[in-house]
């Protein structure tokens, strides 16, 4: 398969069968052989859903008979094209023919001249498109309207730098475990590897990478030696701070990236639930991998009846399902899948959890609510409520270098000193 074969396949399984990116891409990629073709399928696969409403501006424009519903690949090929053309640097000859040829070698040779006149008139007219669709910021930013409206209502003083920063290629950030050596002695295997990294000025267990590198390329991952993990995601350990002898709840805790750090804490009883037991492979997954140890639950969050066993918990992390509005330069199809309605209803999920959990924690301990949401009805909102509902509930203020204080807890916004956008609170039981 070529990788613009690919990149088309991904954004018809994306974009018209509403799979998940992270889904799709993975088993194209793996019916390519060469790395550096490879890497081309994915730039294009990512780069075309994070500019997908600008493109598609941009190819309203262009194309004005719609097409057929049969025919949606040429348009996605126009769209490959297009992003092709404005984002890379592959010369515009070769673009044009690259996806000329793609749609007839799919049989619609018809389809070549539509391709054909739509990127070359792209090129010659690119100034004044570009101008024609920057007017409207939905198209600007590449978010959907009623997204883009409630990222400004919700921060009028920074919306513009947050969707520019959930357009961005992120990091690949290192989480070293600290139980095996510190970050100073990791920093010089890498530097022996060949990999450029710098610690991350805030978090004092991350690494960022100055360039993304196969993870079979970093020195001791097999061994648990490190783990790639944003440092934003990196921050849920540290603030739970578990003691020896504690023990800890990780609810929600799929794919378990936040769970094999708290399994590296030496002492602790945890417990690792997920309503979905695949996903509670990739838990076992990182926690073999890391040498750690955790009981997995296969169970809801929301209905503790089904798998407590009566004994309270010191501590309990609840990575609430979320909108992942913090997570968008990672996940960018999530422009395309997330719907208004969405919201409200994982703001009433939230809620439920919080309610059926809030029994389980001991007298005196800590409960840490964290989503990788950007929108304070998932976040602050909701702990504002919460707390309100509760005299036997109290906040455990966070005081801290990173993010910035809002009613309840801290907000890290997407690009934040290069972190994912993510929200923390800690509450604790009078």
């Amino acid at each position: 398969m070529t990788p613009r074969a690919a990149a088309l396949d991904c954004l018809l399984a994306v974009a018209e069968r509403g799979e998940s990116l992270s889904r799709a891409l993975p088993p194209l990629l793996a019916q390519i052989p060469e790395a550096r073709d490879r890497g081309l399928a994915q730039e294009l696969s990512y780069g075309a859903l994070r500019w997908y409403q600008r493109l598609e501006a941009l190819l309203g424009e262009l194309i004005t008979r719609p097409l057929k519903p049969r025919d949606r690949d040429v348009l996605h090929a126009a769209r490959l094209g297009a992003y092709e053309l404005l984002y890379l640097d592959t010369p515009d000859y070769a673009v044009v023919n690259e996806y000329v040829e793609l749609v007839k070698r799919r049989g619609k040779r018809w389809a070549g001249g539509l391709v054909n006149a739509v990127l070359r008139r792209l090129m010659r007219e690119r100034a004044a498109l570009e101008t024609l669709v920057d007017r409207e910021p939905a198209s600007r930013y590449a978010y959907p309207h009623w997204l883009l409206e409630r990222l400004r209502a919700a921060h009028p003083d920074a919306w513009e730098g947050l969707l520019a920063a959930g357009n961005q290629r992120p990091p690949m950030t290192l989480r070293i475990n600290l139980a095996q050596g510190s970050r100073d002695a990791y920093l010089a295997r890498l530097a022996e590897a060949g990999i450029e990294a710098e610690p991350h000025p805030l978090v004092t267990s991350a690494v960022s990478l100055a360039t993304p590198v196969d993870v079979a390329r970093l020195p001791g991952f097999a061994e648990g030696a490190v783990s790639v993990q944003d440092a934003a995601a990196q921050l849920a350990g540290s603030l739970l701070a578990p003691r020896p002898g504690e023990r800890v709840l990780d609810a929600c805790a799929a794919p378990g990236g936040k769970t094999a750090h708290l399994a590296e804490t030496a002492g602790i009883g945890l417990d690792a639930m997920d309503i979905d037991a695949e996903r509670l492979a990739r838990v076992q997954e990182n926690l073999d991998r890391a040498g750690a140890r955790a009981r997995l639950i296969a169970g809801d969050a929301s209905n503790p009846a089904a798998w407590w066993d009566g004994q309270p918990y010191d501590r309990i992390l609840l990575d609430a399902p979320c909108s992942a509005t913090g997570v968008i330069r990672r996940h960018p199809d999530i422009k395309l899948h997330r719907r208004p309605g969405d919201i409200d209803e994982l703001v009433r999920r939230q809620a439920g959890i919080l309610e059926a959990l809030w029994p389980l924690l001991a007298p005196g301990g800590m409960l840490l609510y964290a989503t990788c949401s950007v929108l304070p009805e998932e976040n602050n909102r909701q702990l504002e409520t919460f707390l309100a509902r509760h005299v036997d509930a109290r906040e455990l203020p966070i005081e801290a270098a990173w993010g910035r204080a809002v009613s309840v807890g801290r907000q890290i916004l997407t690009g934040d000193s290069g972190m994912d956008g993510f929200y923390y609170a800690g509450l604790t039981k009078t």
